[in-house]
């Protein structure tokens, strides 16, 4: 005999963390369709888009317009239940394609403006704080790429435009650090200061601090950019999105042999570790776009469901920032399991 609506039950929701259009699911017995038809999601105060249901899964699109933090989702097939979806709050609109998000130690957000080839935006790097604040913080920069921040904690901005990398003072005037580096994308340092940038077509540079450059690695060349992410064992792993259905997930070692972690992701792009040293990926594929969490041993898991996004970026105490092609959002945590 089948549930009636009310003794139907929710038991989970993956993933536990979303941004306005990700997609998440219910799943519980009986908490799908009733009498053929789609039941009612609220996440919120808002009702959500019930994209697919059946007897005991519903999944639905998270709605644009949230506060982000704990919030709770309840469905009409399941009365007096309730589970909770850790929403990203959206900190930022109008920035374009941000590569790679950066936070300093006093938790300051960075972000690009990028624009199209050969585009001179009035603002290079944006920087909001932690209180909210935007401001502009970088000019003159075409075409700003990627950004690290060096061991000393000085921030370096990478050009696609000219093949070129900045060093930004505090003040956030710049200063050439290296040119001719080709499509220059992704940048990553290394606990000695050495700089590892990811030329678009191919090659992986090191800069030694004294500015000195070798070629580091060669991988396949990217239609998108290059996401360069240093581990804390000095191990460099690196994202290159191909027109291929299956991408790889890079594993360069100090001395540039490369291996494979994982060919799981269709269309990976930026990639962090977090303050625990874990590796996350951000998957830009439609219909499984969102952040995974990536083991050692290549095994994944969905943490942030969300659409199109390029960019991830960790704090010290557990928070998280995705961008997506023009938002940023901010999770003061992250589920973790």
């Amino acid at each position: 005999m089948s549930l009636s609506p009310n003794h139907a039950r929710i038991a989970t929701l993956h993933p536990l963390a979303a941004v306005a259009g990700g997609r998440v699911t219910i799943r519980g017995s009986g908490a799908g369709c009733a009498g053929g038809t789609m039941p009612a999601v609220r996440i919120g105060d808002a009702l959500a888009q019930v994209v697919y249901a059946d007897r005991d899964t519903v999944a639905c699109l998270v709605p644009a317009g949230l506060a982000g933090g704990t919030t709770p989702v309840r469905i009409a097939t399941a009365p007096g239940e309730t589970l909770f979806l850790n929403v990203g709050a959206p900190v930022a609109t109008g920035v374009h394609q941000v590569d790679s998000p950066v936070l300093d130690s006093a938790g300051a957000l960075y972000l690009t403006y990028s624009g199209a080839r050969g585009d001179r935006s009035p603002v290079s790097v944006f920087r909001l704080r932690r209180d909210g604040f935007r401001e502009p913080f970088v000019t003159g920069i075409t075409n700003p790429t990627s950004m690290a921040f060096d061991p000393g904690g000085r921030l370096h901005v990478s050009s696609r435009f000219d093949g070129t990398v900045f060093a930004v003072g505090a003040d956030g005037r710049i200063e050439q650090v290296v040119t001719d580096l080709g499509v220059t994308c992704g940048l990553a340092f290394d606990q000695d200061g050495t700089l590892h940038v990811g030329d678009r077509s191919g090659t992986i540079f090191r800069v030694t601090p004294s500015g000195q450059v070798s070629r580091f690695a060669t991988l396949p060349p990217s239609v998108a950019a290059f996401h360069l992410a240093m581990a804390p064992s000095g191990d460099l792993y690196v994202t290159a999105p191909t027109l291929s259905t299956c991408d790889a997930v890079y594993r360069v070692d100090r001395v540039g042999t490369v291996t494979t972690l994982t060919r799981r992701f269709g269309r990976p792009q930026g990639l962090a570790f977090d303050s625990r040293g874990t590796l996350h990926v951000v998957e830009a594929l439609a219909g499984a776009s969102g952040l995974y969490r990536v083991w050692a041993d290549g095994e994944d898991e969905q943490i942030v469901a969300a659409p199109s996004l390029v960019g991830v970026a960790f704090d010290t105490s557990g928070g998280a920032v995705v961008v997506s092609g023009d938002t940023a959002y901010r999770f003061d945590t992250l589920n973790r399991h």
